[in-house]
Formats: structure tokens, C-alpha cells, sequence
């Protein structure tokens, strides 16, 4: 049968030709020509409205020159360029000033402002603003605020951690001073019963509730595993609390020693790791999660390694971590589907990785629910802007400009009820499950920016919109105006103000509809825009300009990120 194949096969194509093989050789069929569909026209201005979308998610705020970067190389692209830029740390912007009498909080404020306005590595900027939102340190703690060098040096962790390995964030994170003073795992000693010494819980606790695990079991799509009863289950009980409690003691300021553990003064310093200690850990025997017991006689280090996997290898992390990360990027109410697909790259990046910081933060983006969830969940899809990073943005979009040696700007929270790891507790400004009583009620959803939006913040952000925009803009040279060192942070409309005088309002306002709002104003919108620019005649082209930004600054529709 074998060999009869072939000549079956033989016969078949001689029939099909027609003729014998020898006086009639069989003719090749060309293929059918198959006309490719036409491609759809590109559209330049709903490509520049896409990176526009893509930049508020990922930046501090889109600008033009942004918008056509990213344009140009394609959304991939553009991530994966700013993954590998070289960090902007914020540290070297500090340091000159640290011997300064006057050193206080504004120098590492400005150096915040600095970095998120004019850096290149905008995304590992954004990235570690959320995680400080996350991972949260604050200056409301005696030592810290006296501290702005520890604050910077902390965020500067943030910074290099932030395409990195969320295991090794974790160690860093546990290990920094600052964190070690601010919930008092510096210092925490073994116990002693004689002395009434049990281990400091703080660590432990927000380690899990906030930086890891969180409160109750969860799916990898982030929703609450049940009991039984239909009752959230656990992740942790006290028994773990004080297991992880135990396994933090022993760390202490650099340099610490048995002898000079009780005169810290000897080795403060909040910039380099803590070490350990042995003689001030506990030896015994830990128990951690179900199925994880660390044995007895172990050194600090690697009680603290053992612990840190069980947290990092811990089922919830996955989906605990994607889901606020994609919070403060994306969209404050991902669906399950958007959140367990993230988590599955957490989990394991395609090459066996798990925690790979990089890989999570580019699938956030590039996710079909990011980059299409403001058309397929018109009602539901976005998050309120945090009022900083509306600041950044029109500081960003209008190239604020300004003469003395830096950003003079050191209390935002006056304005925005926020600053740079200045949150009222490790809670951060507000929880990530918030939302308005009526909302949560009746739609099930959560808008957790808005536990900030208090009166008094609402109109001083407002104002700030006022004093810095509409108030404070110039166009052309710098040096033909008079700003001065007393009288500084200035718009620069030149951009805009020759878009006027070559092609009229309603391209400044096509143009401002790009930049600021990624396209989400209403053609009745702009139409009533351009009427109130043509209808002004009373005042110069950069404070009609000016009054525009301000409206759109001040309007529903750029409160919303889409």
C-alpha cells in the first residue's frame, strides 16, 4: 500500500493535466492574485488624541513634543525606550543644599517638582509616584521631617525599583531607615519577659495589610474569596502578625553594634541600610502562613529572607498590587478580567519570571481595556486626576519657566491637599477601595481621588489654575518680559499664541483639546470656546489664551481622565 501512493498520486496529476507525461508535461496553475483590502486612512488627529491618552496614563501630563515622540515610534516602542532610560534621581538635586541653614522640606519638594516636570524618564517617574501612593513613607513623623535628605534618598529607592523585581522592592523597602523609623521596625528587639520587650507589630502588619497582601483572600482576578458562610476569608490572623513581628527584630541604624545599640546617636543615619544585630533577634522557632515555619536558630538575615519570599510568593500579591497599580494609572473600577490578566504577568512574565515590575507596568498600558475602556465603558471607564498631577500637567503642557535656581513651591498640599510623601498616615491621602457614600451604594463603583476633593481643596486647586495660569503667562523671549526671582513660575504660550495667529481659535482650541483632554471635549464645547476667545476684546492674546486654559483646567471634563 505504501508504494502504491505514490503512483496513485502520479496518475491522479496526468489525469488532471490532460495528457501523457512524456509528449504532454504538466503545466504549474499560478496562484489566484488576491488583492490586499485598502488600509483604513490614518487619522493624524485621533493618532496625536491616542498618544495624548496614552501620556496622561503614563506621565506626569502629555505635551506636544511628547504626543508627536510617541506618534512617531508607536506605543510599544515609546514604553520600552523609557523602561531603559537611565534614572533621574532626585538625590543629586538635594545634596548640594544639605549643609544649607535653611535646608528643610522645600529643597526635596523642589527637586519633586524638578524631576516630574522636566525629566526624560517620565513613565519610571509616574511609575514611582504611585508606588510612593503604595509603599508609603511620610515626613509626618518627627525624625523624617526634620529629614528631607531620608525622604529623597527613600524615593529615590522607588525610582530605581520601579522597572525592577518586586521582591527585591519589597527587601529595600523593609530595609530603608526611613521606613525602619517611621513604623518602628528600627530598633525592634527580641523579647524579654523580664524586661516586659515584646516585638514592635507595626512592620508586620502594614507589610501585609498595605505593601503586599492585603486583609482578605483574594482571586486572581481581585475579587473576595468567600467561606462557607459567603464571609471574606482572612490572609492573615494575629498568630501571623506575630510571627512576622518576631522575625523583625534585631535591624538597626548602619553601623549599629551590641555595644551601641541603646546610643543610636552613635550610628543615626537614615540614608544607608539598616543592618542586623544578632544578639537582639529572635532565635526561636517563627510560624508565618499556614505551611510556612521558620526554624529555630537562624540569623537575622535569613529569617528576614524567608519571610519576604513567603510575603512575594503569597497568592494574593499578584492580584493586590496589579489592581492598584492599574488604579493609579489607568482606571479607578478595572473589570476582574483586566485585573487577572494582569496579575498573570505578575505571576509570570513569559519567561518564568515572577514580579516583574517592567513587564506589569507595560501590560497596564497596553491592555486592550487601557487603550479602548473609554469607548467600550463610556459611563465607568477612567479615574478622577489626582489634583498634583494636574498641576504637573499644565506646568508640563505650557513649559513652565521660571529664572532663580529652582521651583520655589513648598507646600502643594495648600493647593492640592497632597504632596510628595507627605500623607496624614501610612494609609496614603486616600484608600484605594473609597468612594462616595451614594456611588459606592448605587452604582458599585469607587472613586478613591475623591476622598481629597474637600471644599477647601476643590477651590484652592481651582485657584492655583488662576494664580499660576491665567495670571502668570508670557509668550516670546524670556528675556523681554520682567519676570524676576520675586515674581517667577510662568507659562510660556509662545506655541500657542503663534497657532492663534497663523490658524485662528479653533485650532488653538483642536490643539488644547489634544494636549490637555486627550480629545474628551465636546465639539458644543469647543464651539462655545472659540466663541468666548473671538468675543474678548479686552484683553491680550496670552491672557485670552491664558482664560481658556483656565476654564478647561477648571472643567468636568479634564477632572476625569479617560
Amino acid at each position: 500500500m505504501c508504494k502504491l501512493l505514490p503512483f496513485l498520486l502520479a496518475l491522479s496529476l496526468l489525469v488532471a493535466c490532460g495528457g501523457d507525461s512524456k509528449s504532454d508535461p504538466p503545466t504549474s496553475v499560478p496562484p489566484p492574485v488576491i488583492t490586499p483590502p485598502t488600509p483604513e486612512p490614518v487619522d493624524p488627529y485621533q493618532q496625536k488624541i491616542d498618544a495624548a491618552r496614552l501620556l496622561n496614563q503614563a506621565t506626569f501630563g502629555a505635551t506636544t513634543a511628547d504626543i508627536e515622540s510617541l506618534v512617531e515610534q508607536g506605543n510599544e516602542e515609546w514604553i520600552d525606550e523609557q523602561i531603559n532610560l537611565s534614572p533621574s534621581y532626585h538625590m543629586p538635586l538635594v545634596e548640594p543644599f544639605v549643609d544649607n541653614e535653611d535646608f528643610w522640606r522645600s529643597y526635596r519638594i523642589s527637586a519633586w517638582w524638578q524631576r516630574s516636570l522636566y525629566s526624560e524618564d517620565q513613565l519610571r517617574q509616574r511609575v514611582a509616584f504611585a508606588f510612593s501612593e503604595i509603599f508609603v513613607v511620610s515626613e509626618f513623623n518627627g525624625v523624617l521631617f526634620d529629614s528631607p535628605e531620608a525622604l529623597t534618598n527613600y524615593y529615590d529607592l522607588l525610582i530605581k525599583n520601579a522597572f525592577g523585581n518586586y521582591r527585591d522592592l519589597l527587601e529595600e523597602i523593609t530595609l530603608s531607615p526611613a521606613m525602619g523609623v517611621y513604623l518602628s521596625m528600627l530598633g525592634n528587639e527580641k523579647p524579654d519577659v523580664e524586661r516586659n520587650i515584646r516585638p514592635d507589630e507595626n512592620y508586620a502588619r502594614e507589610v501585609m495589610q498595605l505593601f503586599s497582601i492585603g486583609l482578605v483572600e483574594l482571586n486572581m482576578d481581585g475579587s473576595i474569596k468567600l467561606d462557607s458562610n459567603e464571609q471574606p476569608i482572612p490572609s492573615y490572623d494575629q498568630d501571623v502578625i506575630k510571627g512576622f513581628a518576631h522575625v523583625f527584630t534585631g535591624w538597626h541604624f548602619n553601623g549599629t553594634t551590641d555595644e551601641t545599640w541603646y546610643r543610636w546617636w552613635d550610628n543615626f543615619n537614615l540614608i544607608d541600610t539598616m543592618v542586623a544585630v544578632s544578639s537582639f533577634h529572635d532565635t526561636e522557632e517563627k510560624q508565618l502562613f499556614t505551611g510556612v515555619l521558620l526554624p529555630a536558630n537562624q540569623a537575622p538575615e535569613q529569617d528576614l529572607s524567608m519571610a519576604l519570599d513567603a510575603l512575594a510568593n503569597h497568592n494574593n500579591v499578584a492580584p493586590f498590587i496589579a489592581k492598584q497599580l492599574i488604579q493609579k494609572l489607568i482606571t479607578s473600577n478595572p473589570t476582574p478580567a483586566y485585573i487577572k490578566r494582569i496579575s498573570e504577568i505578575f505571576t509570570d512574565n513569559g519567561f518564568g519570571e515572577r514580579g516583574d515590575l517592567a513587564a506589569v507596568i507595560k501590560a497596564i498600558l497596553l491592555d486592550e481595556e487601557a487603550r479602548t475602556g473609554h469607548q467600550l465603558a463610556e459611563n465607568t471607564f477612567g479615574k478622577v486626576r489626582e489634583p498634583l498631577i494636574r498641576a504637573t500637567h499644565m506646568w508640563r503642557a505650557f513649559n513652565l519657566t521660571y529664572v532663580s535656581e529652582r521651583i520655589d513651591m513648598s507646600w502643594p498640599e495648600y493647593f492640592f491637599g497632597q504632596a510628595p510623601l507627605a500623607s496624614p498616615s501610612v494609609f496614603n491621602f486616600y484608600r484605594p477601595d473609597y468612594g462616595p457614600i451614594e456611588l459606592k451604594a448605587n452604582e458599585g463603583l469607587i472613586a478613591p481621588e475623591l476622598q481629597i476633593a474637600t471644599e477647601s481643596t476643590m477651590t484652592n486647586t481651582i485657584n492655583f489654575f488662576a494664580w499660576y495660569g491665567l495670571w502668570r503667562n508670557f509668550s516670546g523671549d524670556i528675556a523681554d518680559t520682567n519676570i524676576s526671582e520675586g515674581d517667577e513660575l510662568y507659562l510660556d504660550f509662545t506655541k500657542e499664541v503663534n497657532i492663534v495667529e497663523q490658524d485662528g481659535a479653533q485650532a488653538l482650541l483642536e490643539h488644547l483639546n489634544i494636549v490637555l483632554t486627550a480629545g474628551t471635549l465636546s465639539e458644543d464645547a469647543i464651539t462655545l470656546l472659540v466663541s468666548a476667545y473671538d468675543e474678548d476684546n479686552q484683553q491680550n492674546i496670552e491672557s485670552k489664551i491664558g482664560n481658556l486654559v483656565f476654564l478647561i483646567l477648571s472643567s468636568p471634563q479634564y477632572a476625569i481622565q479617560r
